[in-house]
Parts: C-alpha cells; sequence; structure tokens
C-alpha cells in the first residue's frame, strides 16, 4: 500500500480501505492535545491523488492476530513532496488496524504513535 501511496494509485488504496477509514496524524493526542491532523478515506485518498510523498518505507513492523483483526505497529520513514526546509524528511512510529470484511482485508485505522520526527536525511533512510 505505501508504493501505492507513493505512485499516487488511488484506485488500489481506495480498493484496500476501509469506508470508515481513519488515519490519525502526530501524537499530541497521546498527551492529552490533538492530533497534527485527522484524515478520513476521503481525505487521505486526496493525499494519495496529490501525490504527497516521494517515499514511504515501513520498516519494524510486527503484526499481532486477532481472528479477523490484524493490528500493526512500527515505524515509516516518509519524504514529503513540498514542505519546509528541515521537514520534509520525517518518520513516525505507528498502530494500524486492518479487518477482513466478506473475506477481504481492509486498512481500517492508522494513528501515530511518536512522531512525526523531521529531519532524517537519505543516509539515515540507506542504513536502516
Amino acid at each position: 500500500m505505501e508504493a501505492a501511496v507513493v505512485r499516487g494509485d488511488v484506485a488500489y488504496v481506495d480498493h484496500v480501505s476501509a469506508p470508515d477509514l481513519t488515519f490519525t496524524h502526530g501524537d499530541g493526542w497521546t498527551t492529552g492535545g490533538e492530533p497534527l491532523l485527522v484524515d478520513d478515506r476521503k481525505s487521505f485518498l486526496k493525499r494519495v491523488e496529490n501525490k504527497q510523498y516521494n517515499l514511504r518505507d515501513l520498516d519494524s513492523v510486527k503484526v499481532e492476530m486477532h481472528g479477523d483483526i490484524a493490528i500493526t505497529y512500527g515505524r515509516y520513514v516518509a519524504q514529503n513532496r513540498t514542505g519546509e526546509p528541515g521537514r520534509i524528511w520525517f518518520s513516525v512510529w505507528f498502530e494500524r488496524v486492518y479487518e477482513k470484511r466478506n473475506g477481504e482485508w481492509y486498512f481500517v485505522s492508522h494513528r501515530t504513535v511518536h512522531g512525526p520526527t523531521y529531519g532524517l536525511d537519505r543516509k539515515s533512510v540507506s542504513d536502516k
């Protein structure tokens, strides 16, 4: 899915995303504050359409299965296409939920649990 987000493949991301998808950006909520942003499916697909990212690579991902629910947690490193210098490269630690509905797996929820941490560079990504 991350490769589809980078290449702007709205049809694929739409197909694997649940209609009730929520995507919570930023960890402000972990200390009682507000997240940076919360996307629903429509706004997340708009990000995909706009090709917001040059890169989104997952690492350190683990999966916890509960029947038709899969909880994943890990990190992704990303590069925005545009932005303030020093804030184009970033990483986040996340928790995601996938659910099997009518025999197909759907991306239901993303929640950033730490980050974003800004200032990564290409060397940081290649060393992981």
